[in-house]
């Protein structure tokens, strides 16, 4: 411990959403993880990590999407390098897809839920959060790591005003995962209607093809009047021969949030963007997600109804400018204080410490794994997966610990802020209905 001493930096306490881990593993508060218990996981799992004595070894059940499951263990391991020593002995396991699989309804009070660690959660499940494989990285559609992005982000909100963009809701995405979002792209302008909408398909293959130049997440946040001039006359001219245009409307004052399949990676990027953020109902929650309050970080717009709802979201903004600009300077400095790196890294901490306290029996390195190490894993990787490795690569042990975790909610607490998020979600659905009236009545 002597390396502690000289410390003299004062530890903060932890983001306030570090409160969920509390309850995130309260199924097992009672009962504890026994090693059975985990074993009721397997069937699930793509991967199991054992960590012991700060060595961590893994066990591959079968493949996950994409490289997933890679960029998430190499974050376990860049954990092991920021608090060598720290991190506790356990044993888990992880399913890299998007649904949440363990849920509730399956389980009574009797029989401890089997725990499994993934990307999101819902109400309707018992599975437990997990920082998302995207913050190392995502080699496969050239998203850089996550320190290295916020500050291109942060960069990119500097080069234009939120009053200087377009008044418009912008989303792109792939819409071929959900059917939701089919019904989002019915929003999009036409001859005849105009939602303040500008939707566009974002084509994940011709983009690997082109080397992603045209999905830079930091051009989301602007796009400089010149380039749009010159781009209209181009497009006017070659008839639109390649989608140029494609990213105009990315300095938009309004964003849209949609799920996919589940949760959707994207979150994050779109609360960075300082545009007003208009969510569509979410479902699914990730691990920060939880500490989003409507009215506040985002503006909620309805699932039911989401043409109209998207209309009246940017017609307000637009009529509140001062609003909507706090609105969307407070989600952007979320993202960028309390989801910094450093409190993603703190995060994985507090939960698998809390985690670890719950298990019952001291883990074992599983017959077939293997030995991880950081040097051998970006050794062994190419292309962007190399390069993001490298960039996301912990120099060495953190020169402070992590921020202090605070304690649990009690249960008026946590009612008083699920009734604050309704109540929020209600005032707005009420200024819509009179507003979706009085188009009725023109």
């Amino acid at each position: 411990m002597h390396h502690h001493e000289h410390q003299r930096v004062p530890q903060h306490m932890c983001p306030d959403f570090f409160r969920w881990i509390h309850e995130d593993l309260r199924p097992w508060s009672e009962t504890g993880i026994t090693e059975e218990t985990i074993e009721r996981a397997k069937q699930m799992a793509d991967f199991r990590l054992v960590i012991l004595n700060g060595t961590a070894y893994v066990e591959h059940y079968k493949r996950s999407v994409q490289s997933r499951d890679v960029f998430t263990i190499w974050g376990f391991l860049q954990l092991l390098r920021r608090y060598p020593g720290q991190v506790p002995d356990l044993d888990l396991m992880f399913e890299c897809f998007d649904f949440p699989l363990v849920l509730k309804r399956n389980y009574d009070q009797s029989i401890a839920p089997p725990p499994l660690f993934r990307y999101c959660g819902d109400d309707d499940s018992f599975d437990i959060v997990f920082p998302d494989w995207s913050f190392w990285g995502w080699a496969e559609i050239n998203i850089k790591p996550w320190d290295l992005l916020l500050k291109d982000l942060d960069e990119g909100n500097k080069r234009m005003e939120w009053i200087d963009r377009e008044p418009y809701a912008y989303w792109k995405g792939n819409p071929w995962v959900a059917e939701h979002r089919k019904v989002l792209l019915k929003c999009n302008v036409s001859n005849t209607l105009d939602w303040n909408a500008r939707l566009y398909i974002q084509d994940w293959a011709r983009e690997s093809h082109q080397d992603f130049k045209e999905s830079h997440l930091a051009d989301q946040c602007t796009h400089r009047q010149e380039e749009l001039i010159t781009c209209i006359l181009d497009s006017f001219f070659f008839f639109l021969k390649k989608n140029i245009c494609s990213h105009i409307f990315n300095s938009c004052r309004f964003k849209i949030y949609i799920e996919g399949s589940a949760w959707s990676v994207s979150e994050k990027y779109i609360l960075a963007c300082d545009s007003v953020t208009l969510m569509v109902t979410p479902r699914y929650y990730d691990f920060f997600t939880r500490g989003l309050m409507p009215g506040l970080h985002y503006w909620p717009v309805r699932m039911d109804d989401m043409c109209r709802s998207i209309k009246f979201a940017t017609e307000w903004g637009n009529n509140h400018e001062q609003q909507s600009q706090a609105m969307g300077k407070t989600a952007s400095s979320f993202i960028q204080q309390d989801l910094k790196m450093d409190h993603v890294y703190d995060y994985m901490f507090h939960l698998l410490t809390g985690y670890s306290k719950l298990m019952k029996y001291t883990p074992t390195v599983p017959q077939n794994a293997i030995e991880l190490c950081s040097e051998t894993m970006a050794c062994a990787s190419q292309g962007f997966a190399k390069q993001f490795m490298e960039g996301s690569t912990v120099k060495g042990a953190a020169d402070v610990g992590p921020c202090i975790m605070p304690p649990p909610y009690d249960p008026q607490t946590l009612n008083s802020i699920l009734d604050r998020k309704s109540n929020s979600i209600k005032r707005v659905e009420e200024w819509e209905n009179k507003y979706f009236e009085q188009i009725n009545q023109e």
